[in-house]
């Protein structure tokens, strides 16, 4: 299996609010140009369908993930005041996913643990 397969992604969906499409938008850059900035990111960017937006994001392992959200933590409270979390997913190999378990417990992921974990 590619090293590359043990990798960490979070998937945040969000819904925004009436007549905010254009405001979150304008706030994607930001967001780039700080997660630019991480050396333990593989990929990130914003995707839309309607009134809702994706995160598209991957990391090299559970800290990588928890500096990412550290780093933007100020404009994902901005976020959240024109849109709403509606969903969020944590996927990656269960031994990654325990790290993450406790401090992301507030957000209430769905927890997806690679299928090569449970085989082993």
């Amino acid at each position: 299996m590619s090293s590359l397969s043990n990798f960490v992604s979070l998937h945040p969906y969000f819904k925004v609010y009436p007549g905010k499409l254009e405001a979150i938008k304008a706030a994607f850059p930001a967001f780039l140009e700080k997660t630019g900035t991480e050396e333990k990111n593989l990929f990130y960017e914003f995707s839309i369908n309607g009134d809702e937006f994706f995160c598209r994001e991957g990391y090299v392992d559970a800290d990588g993930l928890l500096q990412h959200l550290e780093n933007v933590g100020a404009l994902l409270a901005e976020a959240l005041k024109i849109s709403d979390l509606t969903r969020i997913e944590v996927h990656g190999p269960a031994k990654e996913l325990e790290k993450l378990r406790e401090p992301l417990a507030h957000l209430k992921p769905c927890w997806f643990a690679l299928a090569s974990d449970a085989q082993s």
